[in-house]
């Protein structure tokens, strides 16, 4: 299998299409509890004869019964879709992790392990890649980081 950098682009769109997709959930789980919870209520007001046999506005109130059912639905839903992305982000982690051990240089390999696999900002990689190696003479910067890998994606295009 050939590794490309397109593995790491696919890997990080599934983590973002994941969390997007966990907080999607936690608003329904939320709303369907305060459905629950507050005994939800719907009204309307209609025009219509009343029990007393006069015409005039009647007041309908209830439980609006189509709007949860299709929340826990759309629930359903979301949940079963986040267990796909999560086993084919499970994959790309694995695809990720052979793509930088194939990196050649160590210091390398840490730079892409802190970014992709730890999900950390260039600004962290740089202070991780300093707590490393702290003998170094020029001390890594967020640019520093950035460009090394910048420069290893554009060298094995």
């Amino acid at each position: 299998m050939e590794m490309t950098k397109e593995i790491l682009i696919e890997y990080c769109e599934l983590r973002q299409e994941a969390a997007d997709l966990r907080l999607r959930i936690e608003r329904d789980q939320r709303r369907l509890s305060e459905m629950q919870e507050k005994g939800y209520v719907v009204s309307d007001t209609v025009k219509g004869t009343r029990k007393d046999g006069t015409i005039g506005h009647i007041k309908i109130t209830g439980f609006p019964e189509p709007a949860y059912e299709d929340t826990k639905a759309m629930l359903k839903k979301r949940i079963a879709k986040l267990e796909i992305i999560e086993s084919d982000l499970l994959a790309a982690v694995n695809k990720v992790d052979d793509y930088i051990a194939a990196i050649p240089k160590s210091k390398l390999r840490m730079i892409f392990r802190f970014y992709y696999l730890d999900d950390l900002t260039w600004t962290q990689v740089a202070i991780k890649m300093n707590e490393r190696f702290p003998g170094k003479r020029i001390k890594y910067t967020e640019d520093s980081c950035r460009k090394q890998h910048d420069r290893y994606l554009e060298k094995v295009k």
